[in-house]
């Protein structure tokens, strides 16, 4: 049997640490500069794009760790640099995740590269799943995808939001409705080919943090794409709403949508991204306590501190190896069968709320201004517990799943 290691393997140290001196040379330089901007860092993708972190074949590299562990671990050290900025440069994987859950390996093959484009010409992709009535209720979806037998062509009509890169994406990746009366069952994702007739950019968000990554709405008005751009393909589709409308008939087993099914891969990477997080608000923490002295002593020496910065270490640390259980859960095959991917987010999201306050609350009115970046590193934390399935919706799939009531 082999033996149970936790340790890192040469090759994942050396990216690790590639990784985090990109994070350390080029992200954290320019964090505050795109925060304020609220503004796509095109300059740091293009970076990125150079060395060959924002690529296809570096994603892919590590999605087939065979640890489990390469996602994780990049999206750790990318976002210890900065979260917006990291989010810019990770963004368009949400889109790809959403091909590769869905997709056939021509359609992988033929849109993936086209979301990336290259150095001399980057590109982002977008994913496109809320709207502005449905966000956790997806069965709530409006957009409608219409088929038009005699063109070979899906007509498109809705408006998303909560886009990242909505709109200035090359290729956009869009959930839509085909099926009505199945509810989110009768879900379908399509690609949005560039420069398609009826696809515009709506609102811009000003946001609160991850100020460098964009979000917006995303406006569908008789958007037709071909036959070809639905993921999986038509008759694939067509067996699964058949199969979704025997089990609904007869109260069967529940089938995933395409929106779950993407979301469902992502979950322990979002939880990644909060580890960096609230590592890097930490480490701001831990130096200043040693640093910053107080009635004669570093502040450090007082157990008030010292206490807040073992619980924040503790926390981030077991927040990590959840992260890295679902991962490698998820990498090896073994079903989710406690909602492992939703304990992962939820505690590592929480966790980065959690220690970033605890990071300001340390370095006092320091801490609340921007001089120091712990303050833009709680408003990046506030979106791990709201994207990609808020805290109340992991908890709810949680309770499903360990119960399983459908617990409302």
């Amino acid at each position: 049997m082999a033996e149970f290691t936790l340790e890192l393997n040469d090759d994942q140290k050396q990216v690790r640490d590639w990784l985090h001196g990109f994070a350390a040379d080029v992200i954290r330089p320019a964090a505050a500069e795109w925060d304020e901007r609220e503004e796509t860092p095109w300059p740091v993708i293009q970076e990125a794009a150079k060395v060959g972190i924002y690529s296809l074949d570096f994603y892919a590299q590590q999605f087939f760790d065979p640890t489990g562990l390469g996602i994780p671990m990049a999206m750790e050290e990318l976002f210890w640099g900065d979260a917006g900025i990291a989010l810019s440069i990770v963004g368009t994987g949400l889109a790809a995740v959403g091909v590769l859950a869905n997709g056939t390996e021509e359609q992988i093959g033929t849109w993936i590269p086209q979301m990336y484009g290259d150095a001399n010409d980057v590109k982002v992709a977008a994913f496109c799943s809320s709207e502005p009535d449905a966000g956790s209720d997806v069965a709530s979806m409006r957009t409608r995808a219409v088929y038009d037998q005699a063109k070979d062509e899906w007509v498109l009509n809705g408006t998303k939001t909560w886009a990242t890169n909505g709109g200035i994406a090359n290729v956009h990746v869009v959930v839509a409705v085909v099926d009505a009366e199945l509810g989110s069952k009768g879900h379908a994702s399509f690609i949005v080919p560039p420069n398609t007739p009826g696809l515009s950019q709506g609102q811009k968000f000003k946001k609160h943090g991850i100020r460098a990554s964009h979000t917006a709405e995303v406006v569908l008005e008789d958007v037709r794409v071909p036959g070809h751009c639905l993921l999986g393909g038509k008759e694939k589709l067509d067996q699964r709403m058949a199969r979704a409308r025997e089990r609904a008939q007869s109260g069967g087993e529940r089938v995933k949508n395409a929106a779950m099914a993407t979301f469902e891969a992502s979950r322990p990477a979002v939880g990644a991204m909060a580890v960096g997080t609230a590592r890097a608000a930490y480490e701001v923490a831990l130096d200043y306590a040693k640093t910053r002295t107080q009635f004669g002593r570093p502040i450090i020496d007082n157990q008030g501190i010292a206490f807040q910065l073992a619980d924040m270490r503790t926390q981030i640390d077991a927040a990590r190896l959840l992260v890295w259980r679902a991962s490698w859960m998820a990498t090896t095959g073994k079903p989710f069968e406690s909602a492992e991917g939703s304990m992962s987010k939820l505690y590592a999201s929480e966790t980065a709320k959690k220690v970033t306050a605890q990071a300001i609350q340390i370095l006092g009115g320091n801490g609340f201004t921007r001089e120091y970046p712990v303050e833009r590193m709680h408003r990046d934390a506030a979106i791990y517990t709201i994207f990609e399935g808020t805290s109340e919706i992991q908890r709810l799939v949680i309770a499903r799943t360990l119960s399983g009531m459908p617990i409302r």
